[in-house]
C-alpha cells in the first residue's frame, strides 16, 4: 500500500498536476512561500523514489512530471486502501462497507445515490461474465 504524502509532497504534486513538467526552480517559484531550493529538490527526489514522478535529465537539471493524473492517483490510492484493508488477517468486509456508506452519507447524499448505481452496474457486469 502507498504511504501517505506529507503536506509539502502533496503541494508539490498539485503544482506538477497543474503546470506539467517542471524543474526544481519552477516548483520553488510556484510554491508561494519561501523554501530552500535543496528542500524542494529533496522532496521531488523523494516523490520520484516513491514512483509518483517520472524524471528526465535536461541540460544540468532534472525535469519532473507526475506518473499519473490526479484522478488516476486518487483511484490507485483508494484501490490500494481497500485491497490492503481486505487483505489484513482481521479484515471485516461488513465494517469496510458500513464505514464507507456512513462516510459517504454524511458527506453527500447524491454521492450515496451514485454508489448505489455503481453497485447495480457492477452486479450486472458480473452477472454477464458469469453467464459467458
Amino acid at each position: 500500500m502507498q504511504e501517505a504524502l506529507g503536506h509539502l509532497e502533496l503541494k508539490v504534486m498539485e503544482i506538477l498536476w497543474a503546470h506539467g513538467e517542471s524543474n526544481v526552480h519552477d516548483v520553488v517559484q510556484r510554491l508561494g512561500r519561501p523554501l530552500a531550493y535543496t528542500t524542494v529538490m529533496t522532496t521531488l527526489d523523494r516523490l520520484f523514489k516513491k514512483h509518483l514522478l517520472v524524471r528526465r535529465k535536461w541540460e544540468r537539471a532534472f525535469l519532473y512530471v507526475p506518473r499519473w493524473t490526479r484522478l488516476e492517483w486518487e483511484q490507485k490510492r483508494a484501490g490500494d486502501f481497500v485491497a490492503g484493508f481486505l487483505a489484513s488477517p482481521q479484515a471485516s468486509g461488513d465494517l469496510l462497507i458500513s464505514s464507507l456508506v456512513d462516510a459517504v452519507g454524511q458527506y453527500d447524499t447524491a454521492l450515496l445515490d451514485e454508489l448505489e448505481r455503481k453497485i447495480r452496474r457492477k452486479r450486472r457486469e458480473l452477472g454477464r461474465r458469469g453467464k459467458t
